[in-house]
């Protein structure tokens, strides 16, 4: 984000609750990033054997999340990011999915996979400016959880979908209405394993979390 001119404002489970409060009031957007799984308990459903959870993250991840939806902030999830932001807005999630995991980062090349964009989707609009159609970009895979159409939360609208052995996977929402919510399943900042066309996403969010611009 830096290289599109933001300024980070790094934040884990250690952070004190007054850095928390600093940081919560002064930031202009969220990013939630990649890690360990979302504990299905806060989505109601029981632990499966292959989920592994960090219920401080969430916690942290969740009053971040608050914070932001109350002040009308822009918000981009990235892998667990997505899922935790699905969770956040009431949605679910399908705990374990074959064949999207792949080596972890740093193990060999990444597992890769198309990403189907929904014709006309804000996403869509942003990946590929010139023509909104429907384009199918190969993205890398690094989750083993996953949102289907009936886990996605009513807030949001499937932006982008790929294909495993659980049916179609929401790879990719976005807000139906109201203040910039936009999450992807894959790792766009594994550059090396991303479109170039990813870097307008991030450029698109940092201009949002700027102000004015976040509307359009």
């Amino acid at each position: 984000m830096t290289r599109h001119g933001a300024t980070a404002i790094p934040l884990d489970a250690t952070a004190s609750e007054s850095t928390r409060a600093g940081a919560f009031a002064s930031m202009d957007g969220l990013l939630l990033t990649g890690g360990e799984d979302v504990d299905p308990t806060r989505y109601g459903h029981a632990r499966d054997a292959a989920t592994v959870f960090d219920p401080a993250r969430d916690a942290l991840e969740a009053a971040a999340f608050a914070a932001a939806d109350s002040r009308g902030l822009p918000v981009l999830g990235i892998c667990r990011g997505l899922q935790a932001m699905n969770v956040f807005a009431g949605g679910t999630l399908l705990q374990h999915v074959d064949g999207h995991a792949g080596p972890g980062w740093g193990h060999g090349a990444a597992l890769a996979h198309p990403l189907r964009l929904v014709p006309g989707s804000r996403l869509a609009r942003i990946l590929n400016p010139v023509n909104a159609g429907g384009a199918v970009l190969t993205v890398n895979s690094y989750h083993h959880q996953a949102v289907r159409a009936s886990d996605l939360a009513g807030a949001y609208v499937a932006a982008g979908w790929s294909t495993s052995p659980a049916g179609d996977l929401v790879e990719a929402f976005e807000a139906a209405a109201g203040p910039f919510r936009m999450a992807v399943q894959c790792h766009p900042e594994r550059t090396e394993s991303s479109p170039r066309a990813f870097e307008r996403l991030f450029a698109f969010f940092v201009d949002a979390c700027r102000g004015p611009l976040s509307g359009r």
